[in-house]
């Protein structure tokens, strides 16, 4: 009967490797990469409406209108006085008014035009800012 070792005390390299090892090592990890890749995906967090749009209330304050042109500059307007600014002056003054006036609603109108990417770093400025909830403007359609 010959087995895996020789009487003369030689023995034969072996030709096969096992992969069964590999195989679970590799289905652990493929079970904790579905687990962990949803937790890994990014964003700015908006509240969006659970009902059809209506008019905002505002009477008790005067909410901050941060405003995107076509060409991509920044406006921020506090009740009648609007002024340009740029996008690390935008973090400073609305900190700066939320600090004065907490629960101040800020509110973002853009440009149809605008490119998606200027509003979406618009609000992940605000969102490091301090701004918890972010309201986006819009005009009714026009009818005719």
């Amino acid at each position: 009967m010959q087995g895996p070792f020789n009487r003369s005390g030689k023995s034969k390299p072996m030709g096969e490797i096992n992969v069964v090892p590999f195989i679970d090592v590799m289905l652990v990890l493929l079970v904790i990469f579905m687990i962990t890749a949803p937790m890994l995906t990014q964003g700015v967090q908006v509240d969006l409406p659970q009902v059809s749009s209506e008019p905002i209330d505002t009477q008790d304050s005067d909410p901050i209108i941060i405003s995107v042109d076509r060409e991509g500059g920044y406006f921020i307007t506090l009740g009648e006085d609007s002024t340009a600014v740029s996008l690390e002056q935008i973090s400073e003054r609305v900190s700066a008014i939320l600090q004065r006036r907490p629960g101040t609603p800020v509110m973002v109108r853009g440009d149809q035009g605008v490119q998606y990417g200027q509003i979406v770093l618009l609000m992940s400025t605000l969102q490091r800012s301090g701004v918890e909830n972010v309201g986006l403007l819009s005009e009714p359609p026009q009818d005719g």
